[in-house]
């Protein structure tokens, strides 16, 4: 999966180390040639000269393969007209700006951007989230990516399929918040079963949300998420 980053400052450097630090494809986009030059030489990546809000550019950086367009430049203006580029003109999957002005992270939302935030480590996590299966995805991070908002789709297969809530053994940072059918929310007590195409929404931290995912659709260990509370 590709990501493409569009703003060379710091926090595209150390978002670009980041993600190559996690072995992601990654293209970033600077309009300055100098600061080119000197991360093409510090990592083996994708670098392009040019605007981030001109159309041939992104196409030269492959937009079109792009799971993610993150644009992180130190203008609000620039990465909201990036951002949109990317979801109007090539149907981008995710869309991630940085805000630089808190104020603006409302009026970006409404506009269409899937993530509006400030930190650099927050960006990095939403990058690795957004590389979700159909089975689960992250909806948002709270207190700079240390607690996860995730769907997690029941499917047929799953152990958490045709079990009562009271049944789940989960661990102390995990927080079953609701449980969506079709068009209706449910706040799960535990006499609620959970059913096969559901989607179960739960507070957890990035550990967890990794052994929650290996349980449910890798076929884990399941020592902790199912059986009878003493």
């Amino acid at each position: 999966m590709k990501t493409i980053i569009v703003g060379g400052g710091k926090v595209g450097y150390n978002l670009l180390k980041t993600l190559k630090g996690r072995d992601y494809k990654v293209t970033l986009i600077e309009r300055d040639k100098e600061t080119c030059k000197k991360i093409a030489e510090d990592f083996n990546s994708d670098v392009i000269w040019g605007d981030g809000t001109n159309l041939d550019v992104l196409k030269d950086a492959g937009i079109e393969d792009a799971e993610i367009i993150a644009a992180v430049t130190g203008s609000d203006e620039v990465n909201l007209v990036t951002c949109q580029i990317a979801k109007v003109s090539f149907h981008s999957k995710r869309t991630i700006s940085r805000i630089n002005n808190p104020q603006n992270i409302i009026m970006f939302k409404k506009l269409g951007i899937d993530n509006a935030v400030c930190s650099t480590e927050v960006i990095a996590n939403l990058i690795e989230y957004a590389f979700d299966q159909e089975d689960y995805r992250v909806i948002s991070t709270l207190e700079r990516g240390l607690m996860i908002i995730t769907e997690l789709s029941i499917r047929e297969n799953n152990i958490w399929s045709n079990q009562f809530v009271k049944d789940l053994i989960l661990p102390k940072e995990c927080v079953l918040v609701s449980i969506i059918r079709g068009e209706t929310v449910i706040y799960p007590r535990g006499n609620i079963q959970i059913l096969e195409g559901d989607k179960v929404i739960v507070i957890t931290n990035k550990s967890v949300l990794a052994s929650l995912v290996c349980e449910l659709y890798d076929g884990g260990n399941k020592k902790w998420m199912l059986g009878k509370k003493k």
